[in-house]
């Protein structure tokens, strides 16, 4: 059994550095050192054969929750997204986001002796996830079918880019790829140009499907004792986040045609420029905001009443002339005016915000959502969960925000823990 090094060698000055420097010292609280319930997972032990961003994000949810996730990488090398790029402090920005709170377990699961030491992990588990190529994981004795034999409690979940079978299973499926397939490039860009979404949307649908679908099995399972098979689909997962555009274009209608970043059929509804050269972000959902606004932002009360613009299907139908005289009002005022004149108007509006500004966002600061994770080479900052708390005094239960592994760094206690010889 090889026993890989941990990087914390490689450790380097664990100073924060540039965007960190701007969130207080308060939101570096670390809320394992606070008192709080305990996770309502706790006790549960899920192994996960995981690369990339699907399964891995699956599983940093559960963990969260307080179950015990043990990763299982390849020796050396573990995840492939460990490589992606090195933006937080030498590690890579995709494998810290998607990865703390695990334990990783390096194994060569091809390699008889690895591979019984993964079949020996899994008569503790009570949840297997996996998202390896299509029909390995059968090939490694690891389907639903096979372990539930031994196994009947366990909760075996695959994730693939377009399911199990199909004419599609064997097809590669990176997030990009699925968009396509999806539809969404249909719908993003600006019409010249399809834009892919600048996240791993695709990923992320797919990973908090699968950890929905393994909640609600959890709970099943403490009716009837039963394990089940759970098989989520990139693909799958993306339609159902399209539904909208789908049924808007029912029946054989034509889809929403591409608006950048505005609303394909609501407007005014997205990004507009002020006098100062930045832009600010706004919605009207409703005729009464409608009035409000062209009332008391644009000062143009009879914009209201044009007949170009005084439903919002002609709004949209007329965006380009109505985005001239918005532009245009818009042209005397900075940001900071514009988004004054909004709020007193009650429409909704949003600043514009690159990464620094979501690092400094004040009302994150304010809700106190900061803390930090342990890592290889040091502490960085965390968002703490949605719905988690800090401490057990404001009510809820706080998430288990534990370190980020280095390739094989738990191998050690995870063999002695089954009794096995190094």
């Amino acid at each position: 059994m090889q026993l890989l090094p941990t990087l914390r060698a490689l450790t380097s000055s664990t100073e924060a550095i540039g965007p960190v420097r701007a969130i207080s010292a308060r939101c570096y609280s670390n809320a394992a050192a606070k008192k709080h319930r305990e996770g309502p997972l706790a006790g549960m032990t899920v192994v996960s054969l995981e690369q990339a961003i699907a399964a891995p994000f699956c599983t940093r949810q559960l963990a969260d929750l307080g179950a015990r996730v043990i990763k299982v990488e390849r020796p050396g090398v573990g995840d492939f997204a460990r490589q992606y790029d090195k933006r937080t402090k030498g590690l890579a920005s995709h494998f810290v986001w998607a990865n703390r709170s695990k334990e990783s377990l390096a194994l060569d699961v091809k390699d008889p002796k690895d591979h019984a030491v993964l079949m020996k992990l899994l008569e503790k588990a009570d949840v297997l996830v996996q998202n390896l190529a299509p029909g390995a994981a059968a090939r490694l004795g690891l389907s639903h079918e096979t372990l539930t034999v031994k196994h009947p409690s366990l909760i075996v979940c695959d994730i693939s880019g377009y399911g199990q079978d199909g004419p599609y299973r064997d097809k590669k499926a990176y997030d990009l790829l699925i968009q396509s397939e999806a539809g969404m490039l249909s719908v993003t860009g600006t019409g010249k140009e399809p834009a892919k979404v600048g996240i791993s949307i695709a990923d992320i649908a797919a990973g908090m499907y699968a950890y929905s679908n393994i909640l609600s099995a959890l709970l099943q399972r403490k009716k009837d004792g039963k394990g089940c098979r759970i098989d989520i689909s990139m693909l799958e997962s993306m339609v159902e986040w399209m539904g909208f555009p789908m049924y808007y274009a029912f029946d054989g209608a034509p889809g929403p045609v591409p608006a950048g970043a505005s609303h394909a059929s609501i407007y005014p509804y997205g990004p507009f420029e002020t006098g100062d050269g930045q832009s600010v972000m706004l919605g009207i959902q409703n005729e009464r905001e409608w009035v409000s606004f062209c009332n008391r932002v644009l000062v143009q009360p009879e914009v209201a009443t044009d007949a170009r613009f005084c439903t919002n299907p002609l709004r949209a139908q007329n965006r380009k002339e109505l985005k001239g005289i918005i532009d245009g009002a818009f042209s005397t005022m900075t940001a900071k005016e514009a988004l004054a004149r909004l709020d007193e108007a009650a429409i909704a509006n949003a600043s514009v915000n690159d990464m620094q500004g979501v690092w400094g966002h004040a009302q994150l600061d304010a809700r106190d959502r900061w803390t930090e994770v342990d890592t290889p080479v040091g502490p960085i900052p965390a968002i703490l969960p949605p719905g988690a708390t800090k401490s057990a005094d404001k009510g809820g239960f706080g998430a288990r925000l534990g370190p980020v592994p280095a390739v094989g760094e738990h191998n050690q206690a995870i063999l002695a823990e089954l009794g096995i010889s190094q």
